[in-house]
């Protein structure tokens, strides 16, 4: 009796140990789940920050590319602006090239001018000269031509007191031989 006793109270004992072995058994289970549950949420949150990360990576992708482009334009406005400004020198550089053309055509067509009016004011002088020159030699031919009249008259005088003088000359002749014809006559008249 008593042996049936004690071997019931060792099953009953190694029944509970089963039971406490078994018990362990599913506290293990249960803990490699809550671990296995544990790894997962740390993989997720792993994930997270992962995907976070690569997202900030890509983030600051963008941006850079964002910023190249910017960079790009900035650099495009500033050649445009550039290419303005050159042409705007161009321009002017060509502008001045044309204001000096047409100033160095303006003063060799005032040279012209003023080498015309030399040229005519010298003309003048010339005829003016020579105005003056056959004024001179009309002058001359006038002298010469009074200075004909005046010997012309000097000589006529001339003629004149020469024929005077010739007649006078005649006259005294005449009046000798007047003189002596009478004085014969007288002597006749004496003689008889």
């Amino acid at each position: 009796k008593d042996d049936k006793k004690e071997e019931k109270k060792e099953d009953k004992k190694e029944e509970k140990t089963e039971e406490k072995k078994e018990e362990k058994k599913d506290d293990k289970k249960e803990e490699k789940k809550e671990d296995k549950k544990e790894e997962k949420k740390d993989e997720k949150k792993e994930d997270k920050k992962e995907e976070k990360t690569e997202e900030k990576k890509e983030e600051k992708k963008d941006d850079k590319k964002e910023e190249k482009k910017e960079d790009k334009k900035e650099e495009k406005s500033e050649e445009k602006k550039e290419d303005k400004k050159d042409k705007k020198t161009e321009e002017k550089k060509e502008e001045n090239k044309d204001d000096k053309k047409e100033e160095k055509k303006e003063d060799k067509e005032e040279e012209k001018t003023e080498e015309k009016k030399e040229v005519k004011k010298d003309e003048k002088k010339e005829d003016k000269k020579e105005e003056k020159t056959e004024e001179k030699k009309e002058e001359k031919k006038d002298d010469k031509k009074e200075e004909k009249k005046e010997d012309k008259k000097e000589e006529k005088s001339e003629e004149k007191k020469e024929d005077k003088k010739d007649k006078k000359t005649e006259e005294k002749k005449e009046e000798k031989k007047d003189d002596k014809k009478e004085e014969k006559k007288e002597d006749k008249k004496d003689e008889k």
